[in-house]
């Protein structure tokens, strides 16, 4: 979708999906460090109204809460991604439906008289969808629960395609359908559940989204992004109750060893 602009200057994107629940079910997922962490990235909200996204080693994001209006909507303001790019504005809005939904809608905007600084908008824009999905799986079977996260992140040399295709094999992925129930084969950690969602089509085509039912209930979100003739493995892992802190304990390292094997490189 292109940028939108107006006479003031503002230019901005607008992502939104429809998911299950009331308002103030969504507002707990998307607006609280523990509902964003159970299905975006291991998320802190301070009490001075900082928010810190941990997206990987190095990759935090840090935000400044500026807008409260519970349970519909909230914002945050960022520093630009790029160096000299202008603050970057994030505005979340609850829309309550009829039969129990609710759509939730992300707005970016910035200030800016070019079109300089639109790439960041629309790349953010870009990855929402894939987020959204693990949303809505979130909304409709664990809403309300938290538990424990595992999040790798693998850069590759080769493209996405191939990368892909190993990650599948190694996960028992491979060839796939909705609804499908899947189980990792021999050498990796337990991992199995049922296929929530398969990539068809599009730039983020090579990912999947399971509701897991190994090594205890929660998610897992498996995706392959292309960087030009690169790639990066990203594999984030939910899990809920009791057991999910255990889990995690134990099958962190046994994850890094793994796809460090797979892959030569460093995660």
């Amino acid at each position: 979708m292109a940028v939108k602009i107006d006479e003031t200057g503002k230019r901005w994107v607008s992502v939104e999906v429809e998911v299950p629940g009331t308002p103030e079910q969504v507002w707990d997922a998307i607006a609280t460090a523990q509902g964003v962490s159970s299905w975006f990235v291991p998320t802190e909200m301070r009490d001075d109204g900082t928010i810190v996204s941990h997206f990987g080693p190095g990759m935090d994001s840090v935000a400044k809460r500026v807008l409260e209006e519970r349970p519909h909507r909230f914002a945050g303001e960022s520093k630009g991604w790029k160096p000299g790019s202008p603050p970057l504005a994030t505005e979340w809005i609850i829309e309550a439906r009829s039969g129990g939904t609710c759509i939730v809608r992300v707005v970016h905007s910035l200030f800016a008289s070019t079109d300089e600084w639109d790439d960041q908008l629309t790349g953010t824009e870009s990855g929402w969808p894939s987020f959204f999905r693990v949303l809505k799986a979130y909304l409709t079977y664990f809403h309300g629960q938290y538990g424990a996260t595992m999040q790798f992140m693998i850069s590759s040399a080769q493209p996405a395609a191939p990368v892909w295709s190993a990650v599948s094999d190694a996960l028992g992925l491979t060839g796939a359908s909705v609804g499908e129930r899947r189980k990792a084969p021999t050498g990796v950690p337990p991992f199995a559940g049922i296929i929530e969602f398969v990539g068809q089509d599009g730039p983020h085509k090579e990912q999947m989204v399971l509701r897991l039912d190994e090594p205890t209930r929660g998610l897992a979100h498996v995706y392959v992004m292309s960087m030009g003739p690169k790639s990066l493995v990203l594999m984030r892992v939910f899990l809920y109750g009791d057991q999910a802190a255990a889990a995690v304990a134990r099958d962190e390292p046994l994850w890094n060893a793994r796809l460090n094997e797979l892959f030569k490189a460093t995660v």
